[in-house]
């Protein structure tokens, strides 16, 4: 199940892939795969900007019917409802792969659907801010269509970690890696405005900056800048920890805090 190994395709042709939502990160990964030479195709409803070397599509269905590769990059609230809608038109041999955070319940049953229609199936999750990397951001790959979403993020230039057969696998990996990065973020930003507010600022960011390795102050300043510009999406992203842990039966007052933070600096912009 699933498409042929993607480095023959190429080498054969411009293997068709399709980019569904173009925001931030949908761009980077458009843009990366215009690069190592795939003909790529984008959709999204909303976006403003068509990223060079992209064909836009006027519909979801258009987008994805000649696609071999169909990269999802919504997101997560999005993720049923875009599997249910574009698994009638695939092709049966594509393979679909979803990019977003949703949680591994969802994932499965994104997987179903997609699976039922005959495409394979892989969830990614992404392990890093896509700004710094783009297309070659570090990535867990798990799902039946694996091998061909392997391939198709090392041709980006990223590093892919297996995450087995199982959809959702990777999600589940991210989920816990997220407890301490948005988490660490959330706790940052609510650390820096107390400082504000006791006129301490620096004094504080001083003290985060010694507790981080590496380049501390550049660390502060993009977890600061990250949780305010993405504070709804990682919300979203933090329920999922949640619901996640409960069915672990872990506690999870940090990732709900943090979700309620997120939701609170949103709210506030």
């Amino acid at each position: 199940m699933g498409a042929v190994d993607t480095a023959q395709q190429r080498a054969a042709g411009p293997t068709p892939l399709a980019v569904i939502g173009l925001g931030e990160a949908g761009r980077l990964y458009a843009q990366g795969a215009v690069a190592a030479g795939y003909d790529v195709t984008g959709y999204d409803p909303f976006a403003p900007e068509t990223p060079e070397g992209v064909t836009r599509a006027t519909t979801l269905a258009e987008a994805v019917a000649a696609a071999e590769i169909v990269l999802t990059l919504t997101t997560a609230s999005l993720s049923e409802q875009i599997a249910a809608e574009a698994a009638p038109h695939l092709r049966t041999d594509a393979t679909y792969v979803d990019c977003t955070t949703a949680s591994p319940e969802v994932l499965a049953r994104v997987a179903e659907v997609i699976e039922t229609a005959g495409p394979a199936f892989a969830d990614v999750a992404i392990l890093g801010p896509v700004p710094l990397r783009g297309a070659a951001t570090d990535a867990i790959v798990s799902g039946s269509g694996r091998a061909v979403a392997t391939d198709t993020l090392r041709s980006f230039g990223a590093s892919v970690e297996g995450g087995g057969e199982v959809a959702g696998d990777a999600s589940a990996r991210k989920l816990l890696r997220s407890i301490l990065m948005k988490g660490l973020g959330a706790i940052i930003t609510e650390a820096l405005a107390a400082g504000r507010a006791a006129g301490s600022e620096q004094w504080i960011r001083d003290q985060i900056a010694r507790q981080l390795a590496g380049d501390g102050h550049a660390v502060v300043e993009r977890l600061e800048r990250g949780t305010r510009t993405h504070a709804a999406r990682r919300a979203h992203e933090m329920a999922a920890v949640a619901d996640y842990l409960e069915s672990l039966g872990v506690a999870h007052d940090m990732a709900t805090a943090t979700q309620h933070t997120h939701e609170r600096v949103a709210a506030e912009q």
